[in-house]
């Protein structure tokens, strides 16, 4: 039971209910403790209301609820909190990884403009690793497996090949955009958007 203290099972918004975070059980119920956040009683008909840390401990636990054993009894696990002072929406970068290449270029072949298959795209070097390219936004692309197998180690200009645009660093992103919901939280669906 402890080991649902640790799960990134909570989704925290901003005061303006805008998405920014995810915590812990543990991480939650020392936020709401020093008055740094509410958390969100959320009825299953959609319904919900911010509930403060004193009332937080008296609420009933449902059979649907995460609870934890404690020694004034059985407290709920919250699934959302919102924070009492903090409305900004940070943002960030994606990470240079496939994933965030495979977003930035649209799961597009930049040699070919077509859509790729999950199992048929990977990351081009456009200038390769064995000619000193390094591995950057700026010199990584999407390709399709059989162009980049015919590319090599060349540049794209020796083999005929043309970027269909200069690959460069996404732009900083609102850090909604990279929340997932890993565990399958319902709750959270009232708050993020689907990503396709």
């Amino acid at each position: 039971m402890n080991d649902v203290l640790y799960k990134s099972t909570v989704l925290v918004l901003n005061r303006n209910w805008q998405a920014i975070d995810v915590k812990t059980p543990a991480q939650a119920f020392c936020m709401m403790a020093n008055g740094n956040a509410t958390a969100l009683d959320i009825q299953g008909t959609g319904d919900m209301r911010p509930v403060r840390w004193i009332e937080w401990l008296e609420l009933e636990t449902r059979e649907q609820d995460n609870a934890v054993r404690t020694v004034r009894g059985l407290v709920r696990v919250p699934t959302v909190l919102v924070l009492a002072r903090y409305n900004k929406v940070p943002k960030r970068r994606p990470k240079l990884s496939a994933r965030g290449i495979w977003e930035r270029d649209g799961g597009k072949c930049q040699y070919t403009g077509k859509k790729l298959g999950p199992h048929e795209g990977n990351i081009d070097h456009v200038v390769p690793r064995s000619r000193g390219g390094t591995t950057t936004w700026e010199n990584c692309v999407l390709a399709d497996k059989k162009i980049n197998s015919l590319k090599g180690n060349h540049m794209p200009e020796e083999v005929g090949l043309k970027l269909s645009k200069k690959p460069q660093s996404p732009r900083e992103l609102p850090v909604t955009y990279f929340i997932r919901n890993a565990h399958n939280v319902r709750d959270w669906d009232h708050f993020l958007t689907p990503i396709d």
